[in-house]
C-alpha cells in the first residue's frame, strides 16, 4: 500500500508529466486527447507505471505510447528538472482505453434511461430557480 509520501509523490510526477505531454513534439501525441488515467510510482521511486487513454480510442492511445517511449529520456530528465526527487523514475507507458470504455457505458446507461444528460438537468435546474424568482 503506497504510503502518504509516495502517493503525494505520484500526484506531483502526473501534474508535471501532464504538462510535459503537452509540450511534446511527436505527431504521435501531438493530434489526440491524451488522458493519464492512472499513475503508479514505486516505492522507492525507481519506476512508474503510466496508464495513458485518449478520446479517439486505443490505436491512437497504442501510437501515443510509442511517441511517449521514444521521449521517455526527455520526459524523466525534464521531471527531474522540476521536481526534486532522490531517484527519478524509469517511465514505462501502457496504453489503456478507459475515456473509451466509460464513454460508452455512458451512452449505453443514457439509452436505458439510466442517467440523464448533464444538459437537460441543468436546463431543469436553471428553469425550477426562474419559476422560484416569480
Amino acid at each position: 500500500m503506497p504510503s502518504y509520501r509516495t502517493a503525494r509523490a505520484a500526484e506531483d510526477v502526473r501534474r508535471e508529466l501532464t504538462d510535459i505531454m503537452r509540450t511534446l513534439k511527436d505527431p504521435r501525441t501531438q493530434g489526440s486527447m491524451l488522458s493519464i488515467v492512472n499513475l503508479e510510482l514505486s516505492n522507492d521511486y525507481s519506476h512508474c507505471k503510466v496508464y495513458v487513454s485518449s478520446m479517439e480510442g486505443l490505436e491512437k492511445a497504442v501510437d501515443a505510447v510509442a511517441g511517449l517511449e521514444s521521449a521517455s529520456g526527455h520526459i524523466r530528465r525534464e521531471i527531474g528538472l522540476r521536481l526534486r526527487l532522490r531517484h527519478t523514475p524509469q517511465f514505462h507507458f501502457i496504453a489503456d482505453n478507459g475515456i473509451e470504455y466509460s464513454a460508452a457505458m455512458g451512452k449505453k446507461m443514457r439509452s436505458l434511461g439510466l442517467l440523464e444528460d448533464t444538459e437537460e438537468q441543468t436546463a431543469d435546474k436553471i428553469g425550477d430557480t426562474d419559476e422560484q424568482d416569480d
